[in-house]
């Protein structure tokens, strides 16, 4: 270790350091004044224009107060922050290797930008991971593997009291609204959509008239501003809602109580932003800032979403209506499935948003502490439907780095029924994760309402990326399941895919995660006791939890002995009284996800 941090008072090592200290701090300044007095000496105009700016910011930085280091360091201080404004593009083009995710890897925004560019995604010399590492996961191939015919995988979307169900992709737009992206950015994303057959949400900054430019199918997200259909106080109109919602366009309405960013806190959108179109679709006044409330107002008990959500599918006549989420307290979303269960009314579907998404700003505290991940929180909703015994009546989509075939066909192979995705569109735009999304400042005019930034981005040509990434994502993710032996992503189980744990060990995902029984919660049989406890505490009248219900449960259980010990393969539900088993092809057990899905036929 250096003297200087050990020894509290060092020699100097020379006898005049601060003078030498001096000239190291103004050696840059006095370069600037040496190259104008060269430059009035040889009368050369360029030594004196450059010498002579280079001296006003000198004689700038020393008289300013803001700054230490600029008065400290003058000119050269500024070296600093211009190093300091590029540091995102000087790591990701110099420093950072291929498979660091901050938060995307240069592979993976590589693979997105190959297949948005219908230009060859394969590599050569083998793989870049470390396959022996903790964590890694595989799927496992099939010696009956076949190449598929069909790439343009579909699901159906819409319950028993939809009038109006959705046929849509298993990969769609994740919400993005207008005003965090720009107009051309959104032009692009509902052409691409068009082109390509799926779905657009529009985020919760309402359905602006880019978004109607092209006639792109869209998912209609309202947030805790009801953007795009609020009277003057805020709050939700019906009556504007319903002149929005019965437009051929809007496929399903999306109500969002939290969002994976910044789940639990609203936004703000500064006045200085604004813009005539902005306040004109958003419905909010010029001239003041315009404010997400943290929580909703049409509603504060599960009972009155319920409600809620019904009177929307009302209005928009008959229409998909769900909710979108990232996951917190657990027994505040079981509150919600006993509140449609009492109804016997259902949301036709819910997005579980995870932590790790977030295309706009947020504090860091929010991005980094707050929320669940997408996994664990698709496998809390994912597990609680089945526990309830309401899966088979309510789709489940989900959002959070998903940008590959792998990452599409690893959710539903736990569960899911479709995925979305926002930063691979964007990658497919053209953003190059400079990160400058809440700076109004975007290099490549994605995510930026400054009207020349934008401009530079080509509507027609990205659209037609944006549909090529979709196509050739889809068509990635059919050669995972036709390797796998199957038809149809709908297909996959947890147990198609392995992972290695810390220990060496490796696992299938159907023994790695833990999937609930059907109907479990109901009678407080489930393996996971914390799963009972959750669902005791879940009041269908309030979001609050019921202490005093978990309290006599913990009491009872212990009067009874109960038995929460490891599943065995019975315990765990492998029969064929609960299961739809595939045993054709030599396949293993069949439905451990209990997602109850009416496969489509092989070709065997």
């Amino acid at each position: 270790m250096p003297e200087s941090r050990t020894n509290l008072n060092p020699e100097p090592k020379t006898s005049s350091p601060y003078f030498i200290g001096l000239l190291l701090r103004y050696s840059t300044f006095g370069a600037a004044i040496l190259i104008l007095l060269a430059g009035l000496l040889l009368v050369s105009w360029w030594l004196i224009v450059i010498g002579g700016l280079a001296v006003a910011l000198g004689i700038y930085d020393l008289i300013q107060s803001k700054h230490a280091i600029l008065s400290n360091y003058p000119v050269a201080g500024h070296i600093r922050y211009v190093l300091e404004d590029f540091r995102p593009e000087i790591r990701q083009y110099l420093l950072e290797d291929d498979k660091e995710q901050v938060p995307f890897s240069r592979q993976q925004r590589a693979l997105v930008y190959q297949r948005a560019k219908n230009v060859s995604d394969t590599n050569a010399f083998g793989t870049l991971d470390n396959l022996y590492t903790h964590g890694k996961e595989w799927f496992l191939q099939s010696t009956i593997s076949a190449p598929l015919e069909n790439k343009d995988f579909r699901i159906m979307v819409g319950g028993e009291r939809c009038k109006q169900p959705h046929d849509m992709s298993v990969f769609n737009i994740s919400a993005m609204s207008f005003g965090s992206l720009s107009a051309n950015a959104i032009m692009a994303l509902n052409q691409g959509a068009k082109l390509g057959g799926f779905t657009h949400d529009t985020g919760e900054g309402a359905i602006s008239p880019y978004h109607r430019k092209f006639g792109g199918d869209l998912i209609w997200e309202l947030g805790t501003g009801y953007f795009g259909c609020r009277d003057n106080d805020g709050n939700f109109d019906p009556q504007s809602f319903a002149e929005k919602a019965v437009d051929p366009q809007v496929k399903m309405i999306e109500i969002k109580l939290s969002q994976g960013a910044k789940p639990g806190k609203g936004g703000v959108l500064p006045s200085s932003k604004i813009t005539q179109e902005i306040a004109d679709t958003r419905q909010v006044p010029t001239g003041q800032d315009c404010i997400s409330p943290s929580s909703h107002s049409a509603f504060s008990t599960p009972r009155e979403l319920v409600a809620f959500w019904q009177q929307l599918r009302d209005l928009s006549g008959g229409k998909p209506v769900g909710f979108k989420l990232c996951i917190g307290q657990p027994w505040q979303f079981m509150a919600i499935v006993k509140a449609m269960i009492e109804a016997d009314n259902y949301p036709d579907f819910i997005v579980i948003d995870g932590a790790e998404g977030g295309t706009g700003a947020a504090p860091v505290e929010f991005m980094d502490n707050v929320g669940m991940p997408m996994v664990e929180g698709f496998l809390l909703v994912h597990n609680t439907l089945v526990g309830a015994g309401i899966r088979d009546k309510i789709k489940l989509g989900v959002s959070g780095k998903i940008v590959s075939g792998f990452d599409i066909a690893r959710m539903i192979a736990l569960g899911a029924d479709w995925c979305n995705s926002a930063r691979g569109f964007m990658f497919a735009v053209g953003c190059i994760q400079s990160r400058s999304c809440h700076t109004n400042t975007c290099p490549t005019g994605v995510a930026t309402q400054d009207p020349y930034r934008q401009k530079a981005l080509d509507v027609p040509s990205k659209a037609e990326r944006v549909a090529s990434f979709h196509k050739n994502t889809l068509k990635s993710l059919a050669s995972i399941v036709g390797a796998v032996g199957l038809q149809h992503p709908s297909q996959l189980q947890p147990y198609h895919i392995a992972r290695r744990l810390d220990d060496g060990q490796i696992k299938l995902l159907s023994k790695f995660f833990y999937f609930a029984d059907k109907g479990a919660l109901l009678d407080h049989s489930a393996r996971a006791d914390v799963f009972n406890q959750m669902w005791v505490m879940a009041n269908p009248d309030s979001f609050l939890a019921n202490n005093d219900a978990l309290i006599a449960y913990n009491k009872d259980s212990r009067d009874k002995g109960k038995e929460t010990g490891a599943p065995t393969e019975h315990s765990a539900g492998y029969n064929s009284e609960h299961l739809t088993n595939l045993t054709d092809g030599g396949r293993l057990i069949g439905n451990v996800n209990n997602t109850i899905r009416d496969f489509p036929p092989t070709s065997d």
